[in-house]
């Protein structure tokens, strides 16, 4: 089960590997770069839980969106409508002179994004530098595209709307020229810096660690090095870490299982008694 997510970068894995494999990393028998395509598979296979869900307010402009750059599929997307600005509350009066270092200016565009249930409505709040807008959710949009970019229990997809988009190459197409879209969405695995990034738990650690291994190996018997013992206990391993990993990553939270919970009652509900209550209507009549 996966409650807080965290990572460490493909640089820090392949070190703890170099450990371990301490005299092959000094004679330079490990090349980083063909490994990159290992972590990325192991990635794909533990699935999109393991990817950091992430919000944003984006400009709809000339009918079209564009993308974040870290955006890898999205779970859905609304239309905001008109917002109002929250001010702060002041009590008393505060001076402070603060000397501001040109680098550590922070970007005026950097924005906090967090949508809420308020009640018997959403709420939509986004934290700017200077201000705070709380906005008024309209409705959803209709979304087609990209079959590979939209996550396949998205509403957008089934949703009958008369705004709607269409998700390729990095931007949706919309019917409307302006407003204000909000996505949420599931980032890729990389850091600011572009950094391919890992799941960082204790229990999952090791199918990152033995798949490198593995394919560390299978290099060096391909160059004619006598690693064969030692690639059949690395693959027996391995296969005893992907079962483990993939057996934490699938396990429902409790929020999913409160989900399924309700699902299931509201099914039962609808299938065993709505039939009655019509029932009863009827023959009171």
């Amino acid at each position: 089960m996966l409650t807080e997510l965290k990572y460490k970068t493909f640089d820090e894995l392949v070190e703890d590997v170099s450990v371990d494999f301490s005299m092959y990393s000094l004679e330079g028998m490990i090349e980083p770069q063909q490994l990159i395509k290992v972590v990325q598979r192991i990635n794909y296979d533990l699935g999109l839980k393991i990817f950091k869900t992430n919000e944003e307010v984006l400009e709809i402009e000339n009918y079209l969106v564009r993308l974040p750059d870290d955006f890898y599929v999205m779970n859905y997307a609304l239309l905001c409508g008109s917002y109002k600005i929250q001010e702060p509350a002041m009590s008393g009066t505060t001076v402070e002179e603060v000397i501001l270092d040109p680098e550590t200016i922070t970007n005026p565009c950097d924005t906090s994004t967090c949508l809420t249930n308020c009640g018997d409505h959403m709420r939509l709040v986004q934290k700017l530098q200077y201000e705070t807008r709380i906005y008024d959710i309209n409705t959803p949009i209709s979304l087609s595209g990209n079959s590979k970019s939209i996550s396949c229990d998205c509403p957008n997809t089934s949703y009958k709307s008369p705004y709607n988009g269409i998700l390729k190459d990095g931007f949706i197409r919309m019917n409307l020229e302006t407003g204000k879209l909000y996505i949420n969405y599931q980032g890729a695995l990389e850091d600011a810096d572009g950094n391919l990034l890992i799941l960082d738990h204790p229990m999952i650690n090791e199918y990152y660690e033995y798949g490198l291994k593995q394919r560390i190996l299978e290099n060096l018997y391909m160059n004619g090095e006598d690693v064969v013992q030692k690639l059949n206990l690395i693959e027996q391993r391995f296969r005893g870490a992907r079962n483990n990993a993939l057996s934490i990553v699938n396990t429902p939270n409790f929020k999913e299982l409160s989900k399924l919970h309700d699902m299931n009652r509201r099914a039962m509900y609808n299938k065993y008694y709505d039939q009655f209550k019509s029932y009863n209507y009827n023959s009171s009549r």
